[in-house]
């Protein structure tokens, strides 16, 4: 018997190579390369689709499912509102300190929760009084001829509010705006100097409302003590968000207010910043974004000082849009999105274009789709 070599058999008859093993087909359930992601919108599922149901490069805008769907939804016609909801506390904004800028003994303070308009007392020290005026910049120096600027201009608009004249209201403190002031002093039982020391008047973007008491009658002073807290006069709801959701609150959007009792009323927001939150503990400080939101029927407010109430801010609007539930997207091997649509007990995938994402749902738009079409959901 000759030496057996490979390919033959101890009986030297040859033998016959063995095929190489098949690769295993995969099914329907394979994930398609480039699964577009969308795990962050309200939790929706995306389905990929191949084999007898995928939209290939180049392949028409539909193609028939080889299985129906488990599960099937229907195309509906609604607007669409990216909104989202956030608590508010019902008050009157931001609190503001006032402090003594003299030294000297407290004489008079208002009552709290009392109101101080233009013209008229905050406090008194050495029973002089410290007066309000309107302006958007804090006083922080004394006033007298020759100066120019913000505050001089609102020193003298105050001055022909209160029905003192013979000066321009501008930025230039002259001599007529001097003779003006000794006017002013006169009438308020001060030394007739023609110049506005600091501390003489406090500038506030309007009526005031007392919030609380730092001091008391008869307690001395010194520069920069606390003398009280006040607040604006009108009823407004204070909003933190997070710094991602900022795009909700724009100064001017409109928003619906649910308050206590249940009733909606409108609201605006009426101004936006970024506040620091000191974190608690060990915790790290946080960024957020403060709104305040105006009402517009006041009276639904009324006998409410404080309250927390319900804001629901608008960031997007689509009107009469087709929509189908997140979960209904199919993710198409050429990219975008398709539906499978289902009719007569056979299913296709049509191709269609997204636009807005709220509420577990979205717009969609395609050839061919329209709204009571029944088209199939993820499992």
């Amino acid at each position: 018997m000759g030496p057996v070599t490979e390919g033959s058999t101890l009986d030297g008859t040859a033998e016959r190579a063995a095929p190489p093993p098949r690769r295993r087909r995969r099914g329907r359930g394979r994930l398609v390369a480039g699964l577009l992601a969308v795990a962050a919108l309200a939790g929706g599922a995306l389905v990929a689709v191949n084999g007898a149901g995928v939209l290939e490069a180049g392949a028409g805008p539909t193609r028939a499912a080889a299985v129906l769907p488990p599960a099937t939804t229907t195309v509906t016609r609604q607007t669409l509102n990216d909104t989202r909801d956030a608590d508010g506390e019902l008050g009157y904004g931001p609190v503001t300190t006032a402090v003594s800028r003299q030294p000297g003994t407290v004489t008079w303070l208002p009552g709290s929760g009392a109101t101080i308009s233009r013209g008229r007392s905050l406090f008194r020290v050495d029973d002089k009084p410290v007066v309000l005026m309107y302006g958007d910049r804090p006083a922080y120096r004394d006033l007298r001829s020759g100066m120019e600027g913000k505050d001089v201009e609102n020193l003298e608009r105050n001055l022909d509010k209160l029905g003192y004249d013979g000066f321009t209201v501008d930025d230039e403190f002259t001599w007529d705006t001097a003779q003006a002031v000794m006017e002013w002093q006169e009438d308020r039982g001060l030394a007739e100097t023609g110049v506005v020391e600091l501390g003489r008047v406090v500038f506030a973007p309007g009526k005031v409302r007392v919030e609380s008491l730092d001091t008391e009658e008869g307690a001395p002073v010194t520069p920069g003590m606390k003398v009280l807290t006040y607040t604006g006069t009108a009823k407004v709801i204070t909003v933190q968000l997070d710094a991602e959701d900022q795009r909700m609150a724009r100064k001017g959007a409109k928003v619906e207010v649910t308050l206590p009792d249940g009733k909606d009323v409108k609201g605006k927001v009426t101004e936006v910043a970024t506040v620091i939150v000191p974190g608690e503990g060990q915790e790290e400080p946080q960024t957020r974004v403060e709104a305040l939101v105006s009402i517009g029927a006041a009276k639904a407010a009324k006998g409410l000082d404080k309250a927390s109430v319900d804001v629901t801010f608008t960031a997007a609007q689509r009107k009469n849009v087709l929509t189908v539930p997140i979960a209904a997207l199919v993710a198409l091997q050429e990219g975008g999105f398709g539906l499978e649509v289902v009719e007569g007990g056979k299913s296709r995938y049509v191709g269609v274009e997204t636009g807005l994402y709220a509420g577990g749902r979205v717009e969609v738009s395609g050839d061919g789709l329209s709204e009571g079409m029944t088209v199939g959901l993820a499992k």
